[in-house]
């Protein structure tokens, strides 16, 4: 076994811990290791610092940061049922990471998703404390936030969100359409069917991200931050018969490499697409793979970079009669985005000091399937359905736009005085598998990603009647349908579609990804032979070294990922200090043996 050496290392460059990406989860692992004055962290960040990316703390310059090295820039492989599309799953590459251009949404998903993990460390009641010790919330008026489950004390800063006037539309017409109203139900996690407000990683018109643990405030002197730095792998070597992870390789922007040494452990934090990537240039992942691109296999693990998932979602635009109702006219008409600018500049306000994503619903679907055959003669666990979702857990989330706009496929803007927004449905649980694999062992090079979307014919089922529950919601809901002068753009017939067959290939044509890649370095018990880590985040057959970011997740929460990743950050700091704190008895136990 040839083995890297970390001998001639520079003593400055030694850490007690490092941090492999400085994005959500491995800003707060830094943050909180921190805690402790005695700990010397380094935190390696591939892309720039944030502090000065406007479009960053800006929440309406999101898609100005893809494009650019401010993004991964990763493309899917072609998915043959989606037509063998290709899509863009843009990820921040700068410090902050993808809490620095996400929906800026705080949705957790139920207790249940968390305990159908199976393990007692990541349980829904302790999740859910993990993703409250990182927040602060603060509260408006009109909104009935239930306080029990928000934190007050974290560097996360969030507010529920003021409503369009088109969201105030939807939203009645979800009501009407047998969504209630539950205003913190995305907090609460204790809703299955209804609608609700969703609070925002926004305050006083600026994005809070997770690079807010490590600077502004709560930048520590013991720790250090190196940006536009690529970690390519994992330095190990061999401890009383043990492989131990003792530092990390890099590479510099300019194309420098450089060794960091770590006294006790590396924490990879790089996220779904980019941390097995690292576990497999290490020597640590599926032997064929590995040696396929001649990186000798130390540990064979079949689960590096298998698992991926996320969740599939469809825009569904529709044209408004009446103008001003949706925030059209402060984007795209006329000069009007040169105003919303000098109001944003000045007074930290408007439409771009906030995410364009207004009303949320979840909904179950068990009595809209009821007459699919597939859906009724589908293997289901007890008190599961065929998604293996319990009556408590939905099936579907609904979400509006407050201006057309999504992805960069959508470039039909409504200019010439024309008004427009979207209702999206997002499946969850989905059935479907995808992967992460390397392309080469160069780090500057992405990974090949393919997401196989919709694979499994139950997941194309649930996403169309997903798709036809939205447009019932609204054509038929009482806020929305007499308002709804069509389909947008004028080619698009979906406004009158009625049979769930009408909708796959729609769905097809405009199925995408909602950022919420996870699960390919996956926590599993000692029996699942594709798990990469236990349930401490450790990675199987090494010491010091865990992964701990959203590639761990075995099954993605049915909610959004952010707060999973701030969840994930937060839990996994605790752990480490836990775990040192019990090498220390140990060794004092050990201690005291010797001496007597």
């Amino acid at each position: 076994m040839s083995l890297k050496r970390v001998d001639s290392v520079d003593p400055a460059e030694v850490y007690d811990y490092i941090i492999c990406g400085g994005g959500t989860s491995g800003c707060v692992i830094a943050g909180r290791l921190a805690e402790d004055v005695d700990a010397k962290v380094l935190v390696l960040e591939a892309g720039p610092d944030n502090k000065d990316l406007e479009n960053v703390h800006m929440a309406g310059g999101w898609s100005k940061n893809f494009d650019s090295e401010t993004d991964w820039n990763i493309v899917t492989e072609p998915m043959t049922k989606i037509e063998n599309r290709q899509i863009k799953v843009s990820r921040g590459r700068f410090l902050g990471g993808s809490s620095g251009v996400n929906g800026t949404l705080c949705i957790r998903g139920t207790k249940q998703d968390y305990d159908d993990w199976g393990l007692d460390e990541w349980n829904g009641d302790k999740m859910f404390e993990y993703m409250k010790k990182a927040e602060t919330f603060h509260e408006k008026d009109w909104h009935a936030a239930d306080m029990s489950v928000h934190g007050n004390t974290g560097p996360l800063h969030t507010e529920p969100h003021d409503l369009a006037p088109i969201s105030e539309r939807v939203k009645e017409s979800m009501v009407d359409q047998g969504l209630p109203y539950h205003a913190d139900m995305f907090s609460t996690g204790e809703t299955s069917q209804g609608c609700g407000d969703v609070p925002r990683t926004v305050h006083q018109g600026v994005r809070t991200t997770a690079a807010d643990f490590i600077t502004k405030g709560l930048k520590r002197n013991n720790i250090t931050i190196k940006t536009e730095v690529t970690v390519d792998k994992v330095l190990l070597s061999q401890h009383s018969g043990e492989l131990t992870a003792t530092g990390v390789a890099t590479i510099s922007k300019s194309g420098k490499r450089i060794e960091y040494k770590a006294r006790k452990e590396v924490i990879i934090s790089a996220g779904a697409y980019c941390s097995p990537p690292i576990l497999m240039r290490s020597g640590l992942g599926p032997k064929e793979q590995l040696q396929k691109h001649g990186v000798e296999c130390l540990v064979d693990l079949p689960g590096v970079g298998q698992n991926l998932m996320d969740h599939v979602l469809c825009f569904i635009f529709y044209e408004v009669s009446q103008p001003n109702l949706t925030n059209d006219y402060l984007a795209y008409h006329d000069n009007a985005i040169a105003s919303t600018y000098q109001l944003y500049q000045e007074k930290k306000s408007g439409i771009l000091s906030t995410f364009p994503f207004g009303i949320f619903g979840y909904a179950r679907l068990d009595e809209r399937l009821k007459d699919s055959k597939l859906w009724q003669d589908a293997k289901r666990a007890p008190g599961r359905d065929p998604m293996g979702l319990t009556k408590d857990q939905p099936n579907i989330e609904f979400w509006n736009t407050e201006l057309y706009g999504g992805p960069q496929q959508y470039t039909d803007f409504p200019i010439d005085h024309k008004h427009a927004f979207a209702l999206c449905a997002l499946l969850f649980n989905q059935h479907s598998r995808g992967s992460v694999t390397l392309k080469s062992k160069d780090p500057l090079e992405n990974p090949i990603v393919d997401h196989n979307y919709l694979d499994d014919p139950l997941d194309m089922l649930v996403l169309t009647e997903g798709c036809r529950f939205a447009n019932e919601i609204v054509m038929n809901g009482k806020g929305t349908k007499d308002i709804i002068k069509g389909s947008w753009p004028a080619d698009l017939t979906h406004h009158n579609f009625t049979e769930r067959e009408d909708w796959e290939p729609h769905v097809r044509q405009h199925a995408t990804t909602c950022y919420h890649a996870s699960g390919t370095c996956k926590m599993g018990t000692p029996d699942d032979k594709n798990a990469v880590i236990d349930s401490r985040l450790r990675v199987r057959g090494v010491r010091n070294l865990r992964v701990a970011d959203v590639s761990s997740v075995p099954q993605v929460n049915n909610g959004h990922t952010q707060m999973v990743a701030y969840g994930i950050g937060e839990g996994a700091a605790e752990m480490i200090k836990q775990d040192k704190e019990n090498s220390f008895l140990k060794l004092a136990v050990e201690t005291e043996k010797l001496q007597i």
